[in-house]
Parts: C-alpha cells; sequence; structure tokens
C-alpha cells in the first residue's frame, strides 16, 4: 500500500520562531517542529514534505503542485491567513483536504488576526496550541481514508 504524502506548508516569518515574540510563540524553532512533525509522520507511516516561504506566490505555486499528487495539506498561512485570498483560491483550487494551523490563538490576538480568509475552505484549523498543533492536524489527516 502506498503511504499517505502529507505537505506541511509554512507562511511567512515562521522561519524566525524560537527568536521572535517568544511570550507569543513560544521558545521552539521551525526546525525542532519539523522534526516533531517527522518523527510523527514515521510512527504513523506517512510520508511529509516540509516547505516554508514569505513568499506569496511561491506558496500559492506549491499548493497548485500538489494538486492529484499529495493527500492532505497542513498550512500554517501565517500573515496571509488575514490576507491571502489568493492562497485562499489556490487551496479550493486543489480540493486536498486541509488543516490550517496557528501556534497562537488567532481570536486572542489584535482584532485584524480573527479573520481568516484560509478557514471557509479547509477542513478545519487548530488555533492556540502552540506546536502540538500540527501534530494533532498530522493525526487527524492520517486518520481520513
Amino acid at each position: 500500500m502506498k503511504k499517505k504524502k502529507i505537505l506541511v506548508l509554512n507562511g511567512p516569518n515562521i522561519n524566525m520562531l524560537g527568536k521572535r515574540e517568544p511570550e507569543i510563540y513560544g521558545n521552539i524553532n521551525l526546525s525542532e517542529i519539523e522534526k516533531q512533525i517527522s518523527d510523527l509522520a514515521k510512527e504513523l507511516k506517512i510520508e511529509v514534505e516540509l516547505f516554508q516561504s514569505n513568499h506569496e506566490g511561491t506558496i500559492v505555486d506549491k499548493i497548485q503542485s500538489c494538486y492529484k499528487k499529495i493527500f492532505g495539506i497542513i498550512i500554517n498561512p501565517a500573515a496571509f491567513t488575514h490576507t491571502s485570498v489568493a492562497i485562499r483560491d489556490a487551496l479550493a483550487a486543489v480540493s486536498i483536504p486541509t488543516i490550517e494551523v496557528h501556534i497562537s490563538n488567532i481570536y486572542a490576538r489584535e482584532c485584524f488576526r480573527h479573520k481568516s480568509y484560509i478557514a471557509p475552505v479547509v477542513l478545519g484549523q487548530i488555533s492556540g496550541l502552540g506546536a502540538d498543533g500540527y501534530l494533532f492536524a498530522l493525526r487527524a489527516l492520517a486518520n481520513l481514508e
């Protein structure tokens, strides 16, 4: 049986985790999160691809490249959550089961962060549970048929 392949896609400034606003995002860095994801993927017998970009068009291109090639997507669109119709439309176009993840609780922060353009086109959203949100999302996609 072929392994499920999941893309874990991180948006702008996620590469700065561990340095950036630890009172909001904690002290964990992206490499540590990716190791946790990779370790869980091995346990679940899932293949993961890890990708981060600070550029909206690059994220759109990556999503489009997954069409009919990837089982699921975990996306932390970061600041693009609140601004990017392009990323929202790319996710809608590929029709791949997707879970939106946010390390911080976007609804407990500034008002402009309360609106997600991504949420209406994904299976679900995990917000405010720190890096564990990625692991919960991976388990959820692993359980999909």
